[in-house]
């Protein structure tokens, strides 16, 4: 049934109250501030280490995870948990060697860093290649993701959903990251609880469908009747090869994918460039200790959904145009909780997606006011204009996304391939620039640029060279048959690790070049100082490390 009802709209609007009322009460308290740009921007040195960790999990989490990953979750299994987990061992890589980097250097923003690391001309093609790809990509892939599933849940149109969910994060947005970020503790807990509910919900129905009762007997059946979705690393001829190839999600392209989101994306490590390093790192560990979970809050229910399909429920339900839709599989738990925990859940949702809303938005002010407006535009702007254009764009970028989203296609790619489809393109030769220039002083602006394009054409070349040439010979070396046909391609997450490979042979061979010719480059400031690690955040560091090895062992 795709309504709510009364307890569920009065839990909802508890939640959207506490949320709002928080928000209003720390823009007031910190009012003065907020026409400061590093203030509003980044919110320099106000944020606790737990509102960063809770604010980049925040960010992280939306529809794409509990309708995307969920439904990947009915299909594929717990692989899919591996974009998790191996995010969480992702967190401490960067806070023991990005975050040194860019605190000791004073970097605000990556086009900033890539401005002050090789030249303007670098940083001003990165500039415009993000606000475009967080604009027409991730803005719109999450507000209409989140809008379709609020949707199906609540019976209220996509559009008046899209407009609903952007006009309360533009609300967010405008008190700046502190409100942000301080808001966002009470997001994650929403977003957990009502997470936690639809978990326990699919459990239940699943161990009372076989008789029994309890969340560790609903486990045990799920183990048992669909043990093929329980392993984490597939074989070659598992039909969901393609995705997740084998080994390469440990060793492979899914390290690129993970370091480059995590560490080398405004989006994300804007939460901790306000911070000084203990509590920057602090928040981080957290966020790692909070990914960790996550897969039992967006993956657990779709395989839980898959075990009750095969039994011959939701068989209705899954359909869309005819033909199983697996990202229906979350929808369907929801509107099978009982009044108040369907509000629970739906409050759950909107919160991460709000918050991730507001979280990009706030990136896409970032980036334009400091990189391109200041720099561009307006030298002479003072503080208090530059906080105001960054408010414009807020409110300009997401009225774009409501109006070009439905536009996109992204009910037919899916949410989660298509943010990755488009993102992986370019992941390879940003991070091969990044990496390079932080840890390697000889790396010069011509092989950033080299990376930046050279990256891009080698990732179109390798995604459409199938279809140009009979690549079945290749086969027994790494490349598999997509879609069962005859057409074989290199994995999208092994097409990444080898694009990375040849930026960065082509990004050192420039660089020898260049240094031959006399060209300096400008380097950073980093010592081995910087990397040192206090004793309570190694032990959480290893507790999390320990985790990964565990889970992975258990579930290989």
């Amino acid at each position: 049934m795709k309504t709510l009802q009364q307890l569920d709209y009065f839990v909802f609007l508890f939640y959207f109250i506490i949320v709002a009322a928080y928000g209003w009460w720390v823009y007031q308290k910190k009012k003065a501030a907020t026409t400061n740009t590093k203030d509003y921007f980044l919110a320099e040195g106000s944020l606790t280490w737990w509102a960063i960790g809770a604010s980049l999990i925040a960010s992280n989490i939306s529809a794409e995870q509990f309708i995307g990953m969920s439904g990947s979750g009915f299909k594929m299994g717990l692989a899919i948990a591996t974009y998790e987990w191996m995010a969480a061992g992702t967190l401490l890589i960067v806070a023991i060697f990005f975050i040194p980097v860019y605190l000791r250097n004073k970097i605000y923003t990556m086009p900033q860093f890539l401005n002050q690391r090789y030249n303007g001309t670098v940083s001003m093609i990165m500039a415009v290649f993000w606000l475009l790809l967080y604009v027409l990509v991730n803005l719109t892939s999450i507000l209409y993701l989140g809008a379709l599933a609020i949707s199906s849940i609540s019976g209220f149109s996509l559009t008046l959903c899209m407009m609903f969910l952007a006009l309360f994060a533009i609300i967010i947005t405008l008190g700046g990251m502190k409100v942000i970020g301080y808001t966002d503790v009470i997001q994650v807990f929403f977003l957990i609880v009502g997470g936690l509910a639809t978990t326990y919900l699919a459990l239940h129905l699943v161990s009372e469908h076989f008789g029994g009762s309890g969340l560790v007997h609903g486990f045990n059946i799920l183990t048992e009747k669909a043990d093929d979705h329980f392993h984490m690393i597939f074989k070659k001829d598992n039909p969901n090869y393609m995705d997740l190839p084998g080994l390469s999600v440990l060793i492979g392209g899914m390290w690129i994918v993970n370091l480059n989101y995590w560490g080398c994306n405004q989006y994300i490590t804007q939460r901790a460039l306000g911070a000084d390093l203990p509590t920057a790192r602090n928040g981080i560990l957290f966020a790692a200790f909070l990914k960790l979970l996550m897969p039992v809050i967006v993956v657990l229910p779709g395989i839980a959904a898959y075990v009750l399909y095969q039994e011959g429920n939701f068989q209705t339900e899954m359909l869309q145009a005819g033909e199983l839709n697996p990202d229906k599989a979350y929808p369907v738990l929801l509107n099978l909780l009982p009044a108040g925990l369907k509000g629970l859940a739906f409050a759950a949702l909107t919160a991460a997606v709000v918050a991730s809303l507001a979280g990009k938005a706030n990136s896409i002010a970032t980036i334009f006011t400091l990189d391109i407006y200041k720099k561009k535009i307006n030298a002479n702007a003072d503080e208090q204009t530059q906080v105001k254009i960054g408010r414009w764009t807020v409110i300009i970028s997401m009225l774009l996304a409501v109006l070009i989203a439905p536009l996109m296609g992204i009910d037919k790619k899916g949410g989660f391939q298509y943010i990755q489809e488009y993102t992986g393109f370019v992941s390879p030769g940003i991070f091969a620039m990044f990496i390079l220039g932080f840890f390697w002083k000889k790396t010069t602006s011509n092989a950033a640029l080299f990376a930046t394009i050279g990256g891009f054409v080698l990732s179109l070349i390798l995604k459409f060279l199938p279809a140009w040439a009979d690549l079945s010979f290749l086969a027994p070396s790494g490349f598999a048959k997509a879609n069962d046909v005859d057409v074989y391609e290199i994995p999208f997450i092994d097409r990444m690790g080898f694009v990375f490979l040849f930026c960065v042979l082509g990004m050192v061979l420039i660089s020898l070049y260049d240094n031959k010719r006399g060209v300096k480059p400008n380097g950073l400031e980093v010592d081995a100082k910087m990397f040192r690690l206090h004793p309570a955040f190694l032990v959480g560091a290893l507790i999390v490390a320990g985790v990964i090895a565990s889970l992975y062992a258990i579930y290989w």
